[in-house]
């Protein structure tokens, strides 16, 4: 069984709003965490503005897929959110 953990930060620049801010977001978990094997959830920065964090865990039975399940992850925080990626790391459990 292969665990990681993939922490990716975001600033959202010109954010004056909570409700701005999940407007910005909407989506991570509804569409991130339906794939199958990979838990999400908003991990710091709830009462900020402009920064979000979001946790992702990956499981599998090898690393390949583990990989290929969080390589997933990076593509679509990057391109599908408006939202800049400051901060990015992954740590095997």
């Amino acid at each position: 069984m292969h665990i990681e953990l993939m922490v990716v930060t975001f600033q959202l620049d010109g954010c004056r709003s909570l409700k701005e801010k999940r407007s910005r977001l909407s989506g991570i978990r509804d569409r991130l965490g339906k794939q199958p094997n990979l838990a999400v959830c908003q991990s710091d920065y709830q009462d900020e503005h402009q920064r979000a964090q979001w946790a992702f865990v990956a499981v599998a039975s090898n690393k390949t897929v583990v990989e290929r399940i969080l390589n997933s992850v990076e593509e679509a925080v990057d391109s599908d959110y408006d939202a800049v990626v400051v901060d990015s790391h992954r740590e095997t459990l």
